[in-house]
């Protein structure tokens, strides 16, 4: 989505992301950002949850009249109804989707980000 709103943005319609992957998403440069810290696949809240998806969009076109700026961001202090608990299945130690050589992998992989990070 953030190459779709540089692309549209570069076009001169406006463009406001709603989601979560803070950092993903903020690394990427997005002109503005609706922070939702919702599980991937629900940036606009819980489902079926009208008012709460009606809040969350009523914060992005209040951000997209109010920006002053380039990378504007509001986050969305609006809970998810389950509290903490959905990031208990994705943010684990264990990474259990992985096999062992796909966890090897994907350590090796993170370390040259890294160290290509470090280097400039």
């Amino acid at each position: 989505m953030s190459l779709v709103a540089r692309y549209l943005e570069e076009h001169g319609i406006p463009t406001v992301i709603i989601g979560g992957a803070r950092d993903i998403t903020e690394h990427c440069g997005v002109p503005r950002f609706v922070f939702t810290d919702c599980p991937l696949g629900s940036p606009c809240g819980e489902p079926f949850n009208a008012q709460m998806q009606q809040s969350i969009v009523g914060m992005a076109l209040d951000l997209l009249e109010t920006a002053t700026g380039p990378r504007a961001f509001t986050p969305s202090n609006i809970p998810w109804h389950g509290g903490e608990e959905w990031k208990k299945t994705v943010f684990t130690p264990e990474q259990p989707l992985l096999s062992a050589q796909g966890m090897k992998n994907w350590e090796i992989r993170k370390q040259r980000y890294r160290d290509q990070k470090d280097a400039g």
